[in-house]
């Protein structure tokens, strides 16, 4: 373990994202138990990557657990480009389907772009559709995607985001982007790094919030962040056998004053951010079918407004 010469070492607050997790999952089984009626996500799970098989397992258990339905649609990794197309436009017109989640990565036969833009963005719970992406940049209502919206639950659970600077490394339209504009509209002064980026190191030791998503393993040491930096990291890749992160976890969370695991810190929150969307994808159905009224009271219950 590397640690920067004359820094004092302190111990970093474990952000536990299953605890977190959980605790969003339990207020959403009771609003979703209130409703009288079940909620529904179809996932179109094409091919059988080991991965996907296991995220889909994942996601479909958190349904049954929440009470809402979840349906699994399965192609083979064969599958065209346009019977996946007809798939997707027969959920986007079945009215008893509440949410659409395609699971990527798609084979690359198939324009993966085209499929998720396809998505009705009523119904697309990851936030990927074009209009949903335009709705994120303007800052409206809106479905936006699960992982970014984790981690900034994650970052609030231990501190305040607005006046802080927040370095994001990545800038994939996954996790990097969005997150990034989701900071933006908390008052965050962003920065955003790259694999272009001169000296990454400079920009991020100089962050109060640091957000990695590259997926290289202790890309991060701890020679690159600030005394005292919540640090989220976003990675995971197996190394002999075992989940790693981007961020060397040993050494910077002698340094960070916050500082998620892998396994256990982003993950758990980006299943339950999925069913928040499920949820509020249902509610917006619902108000739009009552004339444009808000159903229920609270403003919670809905993806919240960017500003």
């Amino acid at each position: 373990m590397r640690i920067p010469k004359g820094l004092v070492l302190m111990a970093a607050k474990i952000i536990d994202g299953k605890k977190i997790a959980q605790g969003i999952q339990d207020g959403l089984k009771k609003e979703i138990s209130a409703l009288g009626e079940k909620p529904c996500l179809a996932i179109v799970l094409v091919g059988n990557s080991p991965a996907s098989e296991t995220y889909v397992a994942k996601k479909l258990q958190a349904c049954k657990e929440l009470g809402m339905e979840g349906v699994l649609v399965r192609f083979d990794a064969g599958v065209k480009q346009a019977e996946l197309e007809n798939k997707i436009n027969e959920l986007n017109a079945d009215s008893s389907v509440n949410a659409i989640l395609v699971q990527l990565p798609l084979p690359s036969h198939i324009n993966e772009q085209e499929i998720v833009t396809l998505v009705d963005a009523k119904k697309d719970v990851d936030g990927l559709c074009l209009l949903n992406e335009g709705k994120l940049f303007a800052g409206i209502r809106g479905l936006y995607p699960c992982t970014p919206l984790g981690i900034v639950e994650l970052i609030e659970s231990v501190g305040k985001i607005e006046g802080k600077h927040a370095v994001v490394v990545g800038r994939s339209n996954l996790v990097g982007k969005p997150v990034a504009l989701l900071l933006l509209a908390k008052n965050a002064t962003v920065s955003i790094c790259h694999s272009r980026t001169k000296n990454i190191g400079e920009h991020t030791k100089n962050a109060d919030i640091l957000v990695v998503a590259v997926g290289k393993p202790k890309t991060i040491g701890a020679a690159m962040v600030k005394k005292g930096a919540i640090v989220i990291d976003v990675g995971t890749t197996k190394v002999d056998g075992k989940l790693v992160g981007d961020v060397d976890f040993e050494a910077v969370k002698e340094i960070a004053g916050a500082i998620t695991p892998v396994p256990g810190g982003v993950g758990p929150m980006t299943v339950a951010m999925l069913a928040r969307n499920v949820l509020a994808a249902y509610r917006m159905q619902k108000e739009e079918a009552a004339g444009g009224k808000r159903a229920g009271s609270k403003k919670k219950e809905y993806v919240e407004d960017l500003q």
